[in-house]
């Protein structure tokens, strides 16, 4: 689904970017920068806030310990991903 019609972004663009970026975006603002452009009108701000919650569940506001966003593991050793399907603006 296109949730900003500026910029022709899709609700899989904006969870691609959350899941992609090595610092978690929290705001459209950091989203935007993701993927390379910037908000033009700012009506679609609220539903990517609305995704970027969604996509982080529990850790939107924060991660803790054990969260499976966190870029390290127990043992300071980079925590293994999963490559994206495609490549997006690197953030």
């Amino acid at each position: 689904m296109i949730v900003c019609s500026c910029n022709v972004l899709s609700d899989h663009d904006v969870r691609n970017a959350v899941n992609a970026a090595s610092d978690l975006p929290r705001n459209p603002k950091q989203i935007y920068g993701c993927l390379g452009c910037s908000a033009e009108c700012g009506r679609c701000a609220r539903t990517i806030k609305t995704i970027i919650d969604e996509a982080l569940g529990a850790c939107a506001k924060e991660c803790c310990d054990g969260c499976p966003h966190t870029r390290q593991a127990a043992n300071d050793e980079p925590a293994q991903e999963a490559a994206p399907a495609f490549a997006l603006a690197a953030c």
